[in-house]
């Protein structure tokens, strides 16, 4: 039988839930036991597709094309196992799916109500992956923080669950603060008993207390916890802030937490975990050899979280070539044609990240003319690849208006198209060209030098792509096509002939790398980045 672990956050939001969930489905899997990760999230929205970064953060996108939130990168990168649309609910789906059965008659004329009928539709989704049989563990993130009125009814899911689960097949995680007041020069448990308090009320017991702290937790601490949280000591779990999130599952690992875990839902601890590959990653993380600098150019560099895969990916990438990679965000916006040589002064290698809409657009095209002319490794994703289709237009063609039609729709020049079967598309939520398309690599090319194969498969989340009417006068001009979807003929990669690293992708790489699989697009622009830095 499917056993299932549910984590929940108290006293306040951005503690890292994903990070545990990720971290102790880590330990588990590193035991031998088949485990995945699912967040419910209490937002209305359908998903995250329609919301701006600055709102959510990026919006993951899965190989079946589900538009999810970024924690199930986090679930990704740390198991190296895919996620799907099952693995990410929110409360807009929840409601759709129920109104859409009360309009078909599904419950027979009676009053639809929260209790039964949304909790039972959740109770539904957190089952789901588990009717495979499939998975030893199913681990469930509750979005939000306990006491907020949006995820009242996943709280009450979890415990008619657990009731309906029976003894020893469930178990509450509870992720709370231990906040250090400096004055008092003591940790504070107050906020964490309060927030079990508020769990209790809704009829929920926590487990397992995972408290996140600044200080070590006292053994005084501890045992004030599980006295006042009505746990055992051995489940006060401590924490602490860590250099990065790829530390956090031997800090677990050093609390006992897959342990405690295991025994509460009467498991074996089966063998020791498998951790080599992961503590060889953080060797060469944390020892670089090397240093590179970056240039990421986006318009939505205030909140890193909007380019998050991005960022880990770069991390991967630099424990693979054994240097550290230092990434400057710079708004696209700033980048005129009379500072882009200061902007991007003293740096190894550019990357023009992925959005939409017409801002920041000329700041992005100054700087791949720049990368461009100064041999300067360059490496484009999505609109960041359409961005250097358009420069290239403009400035090696002589097509002065080239543009993509999303930001000029009269242009005479759309050397970007809109796809044909989005002409006719209104609705903007989950409407995309979505998930993973095969694309197939010319040999001859960087792109072959760097995947060392022909047929690959990469996520995508678009809606405009390269004009092929163009594509010989590019050519001809030395940008060339050196991927295509093999059904639709669709330029999947352009790269520059004579330049040591020029290489765009109309899909999102840094949705597929993980810690156990770098991307190797990531890789060979690190080294790039890295090769040009000792030429100079």
């Amino acid at each position: 039988m499917t056993k299932y672990i549910f984590v929940t956050g108290g006293v306040t939001s951005s503690l890292g839930k994903g990070i545990i969930a990720a971290s102790l489905a880590k330990l588990l899997q590193a035991r031998g036991y088949k485990v995945t990760i699912q967040k419910f999230d209490p937002y209305i929205n359908i998903d995250p597709g329609t919301l701006n970064p600055y709102e959510h953060g990026e919006c993951y996108v899965t190989e079946d094309g589900a538009e999810t939130d970024l924690d199930l990168g986090h679930y990704e990168r740390f198991l190296n196992v895919p996620t799907s649309q099952a693995n990410n609910v929110t409360t807009g789906r929840i409601y759709q799916h129920v109104i859409q059965q009360e309009r078909e008659g599904a419950y027979l004329g009676k009053t639809v109500q929260v209790i039964p009928h949304i909790t039972d539709e959740i109770k539904r989704r957190m089952q789901l992956l588990g009717e495979s049989n499939e998975y030893d563990i199913i681990i469930t993130e509750l979005g939000g923080t306990v006491g907020d009125i949006e995820s009242l009814p996943f709280v009450e899911a979890v415990r008619q669950l657990r009731w309906e689960l029976g003894a020893n097949n469930s178990l509450v995680i509870h992720l709370t603060l231990v906040p250090y007041l400096a004055a008092a020069g003591e940790l504070k448990t107050k906020p964490t008993q309060h927030s079990v308090k508020t769990l209790l009320e809704y009829g929920v017991q926590p487990d397992i207390l995972v408290c996140r702290t600044e200080h070590k937790l006292s053994q005084e601490i501890r045992k004030k916890l599980a006295q006042f949280c009505n746990v055992n000591i051995n489940a006060v779990v401590e924490s602490i802030d860590a250099s990065t999130i790829y530390d956090v599952p031997l800090l677990m690992l050093k609390e006992n937490l897959d342990k405690t875990a295991l025994t509460k839902l009467k498991l074996s601890s089966k063998n020791e975990p498998d951790l080599e590959n992961w503590k060889n990653f953080l060797g060469k993380l944390k020892n670089p050899t090397n240093d590179v600098n970056i240039a990421l150019v986006g318009k939505y560099v205030e909140l890193p979280d909007a380019y998050k895969s991005i960022t880990e990916g770069f991390i991967h990438a630099g424990a693979t070539n054994e240097c550290k990679v230092k990434v400057s965000y710079i708004a696209a916006e700033s980048v005129t044609k009379e500072n882009v040589a200061e902007k991007l002064k003293g740096m190894d290698g550019v990357l023009v990240a992925p959005g939409f809409g017409e801002r920041g657009l000329d700041g992005k095209l100054n700087a791949i003319k720049y990368v461009r002319e100064n041999n300067i490794p360059f490496f484009g994703i999505c609109l960041g690849m359409q961005c250097s289709v358009i420069e290239f237009g403009r400035n090696v063609l002589g097509l002065k208006d080239a543009n993509s039609f999303e930001m000029d729709a009269n242009t005479s020049n759309p050397v970007i198209n809109l796809m044909e079967e989005q002409k006719n598309i209104t609705n903007m939520g989950g409407t995309m060209r979505l998930g993973a398309y095969d694309c197939e690599i010319k040999k001859g090319t960087k792109a072959f030098a760097i995947y060392g194969k022909t047929k690959i498969s990469e996520r995508h989340r678009h809606r405009y792509e390269f004009n092929n009417d163009y594509l010989k006068q590019y050519e001809a001009a030395g940008m060339i096509a050196s991927g295509f979807n093999p059904e639709t003929g669709l330029v999947e990669i352009v790269e520059l002939k004579n330049h040591p690293f020029f290489v765009a992708g109309q899909f999102h790489p840094e949705l597929k790398s993980t810690v156990a699989n770098p991307h190797p697009l990531f890789v060979s622009f690190v080294a790039a980045a890295l090769a040009n830095k000792k030429s100079k």
